[in-house]
């Protein structure tokens, strides 16, 4: 064994590391076909929910958004999800008084120019709430997925 340290690197030959570029965020708007009224189920649900709440939700996504998700590690309010969900992300905020559990529903669109969404985009498509020590049903989730489902069958999305 040699006893011969390796050199330092200096600063000046280390590679350059690149910043990241932010994604865009948007939120599933349902085509006038599927829903005359052309909800935003995932805005809408943000926008109903505690002032709190929809300002942390703003605030996880945003946070990803700036990471940008494939190198944002949660903090347990950013999760991917498993099983018949896997595929989609779910930004998890507790209530007041941590009564209730409130979920938002996402995609992530890495080819998003591809799509009409300016480039690489996490896709906000609607949420649910549930008391504390509750679970959503496969129902639950299946109703997700049906709004993912028409949000994927367009082609520029259909986002706001």
């Amino acid at each position: 064994m040699s006893s011969r340290k390796k050199p330092k690197r200096s600063p000046a030959t280390l590679a350059p590391t690149a910043t990241p570029t932010p994604w865009r965020v948007h939120f599933f708007k349902r085509h006038p076909a599927d829903d005359p009224d052309e909800a935003a189920p995932g805005a809408d649900f943000i926008d109903d929910a505690p002032t709190k709440v929809s300002g942390t939700m703003y605030a996880v996504l945003s946070a990803v958004a700036e990471a940008p998700p494939p190198a944002f590690s949660g903090g347990g309010k950013w999760e991917a999800m498993h099983g018949s969900m896997t595929g989609y992300f779910e930004v998890r905020v507790d209530g007041p008084r941590k009564q209730r559990h409130y979920r938002l529903f996402c995609l992530l669109e890495r080819d998003g120019q591809t799509h009409g969404l300016g480039g690489p985009s996490l896709v906000a498509i609607t949420g649910m709430s549930k008391p504390v020590a509750t679970v959503f049903s496969e129902n639950d989730y299946a109703k997700v997925r049906e709004l993912g489902d028409e949000y994927r069958s367009r082609s520029p999305r259909s986002v706001k």
